[in-house]
């Protein structure tokens, strides 16, 4: 089974609620277990809240994108689920990227965890303190995910946070049950 979606979200914090509850209609409906779906939803709302906060500040759009805007796409195919939220502002800092080939994403440049709690070569972001109200979002996405990249795109500017995950189905799938 394969479905995949695309939103053209304004960055308002508004639109996080409705890319998540699509996300977990999406998972309900093709029966993923509450869980995973849970951690996918945590994962999905930090790189929303990202694009929000900082996708557009200081940036200017390139061709076809809209500094006010940001683009989630998610695609549940066999036993993966693989998200990918992209913005037009300003990127992360290149002492957070390290060159690769992004085809699959558009990337140009991107910085890979590989694995669930796996390093991210390339990048030494430090450890947001105890108290501090940001900087913890990137980390729970990495710790959340089963393989994470964060990249940017150059030809149209912008961050690029692509994570998947390894499905995990109910016991009673609720799509194509009839």
């Amino acid at each position: 089974m394969s479905i995949w979606w695309s939103l053209h979200l304004r960055r308002e914090a508004a639109s996080v609620p409705l890319a998540r509850r699509l996300l977990m209609g999406t998972m309900e409906t093709a029966g993923v277990d509450p869980d995973v779906s849970y951690e996918l939803s945590v994962a999905l709302t930090e790189a929303c809240a990202n694009a929000v906060e900082h996708g557009g500040a200081g940036a200017a759009p390139g061709p076809g994108a809209a500094a006010g805007a940001y683009r989630v796409t998610a695609y549940l195919d066999g036993e993966t689920c693989r998200i990918e939220v992209a913005d037009s502002g300003p990127g992360f800092p290149r002492a957070e990227t390290r060159t690769e080939a992004g085809a699959e994403t558009g990337a140009e440049t991107g910085v890979e965890n590989g694995a669930r709690g796996g390093g991210r070569p390339g990048a030494a972001r430090p450890v947001a303190p105890a108290d501090a109200e940001h900087g913890r979002g990137l980390r729970l996405i990495e710790e959340l995910a089963d393989h994470v990249q964060f990249g940017n795109r150059s030809a149209r500017g912008g961050a690029v946070v692509s994570f998947d995950k390894i499905l995990k189905w109910k016991d009673t799938p609720s799509l194509l049950m009839a």
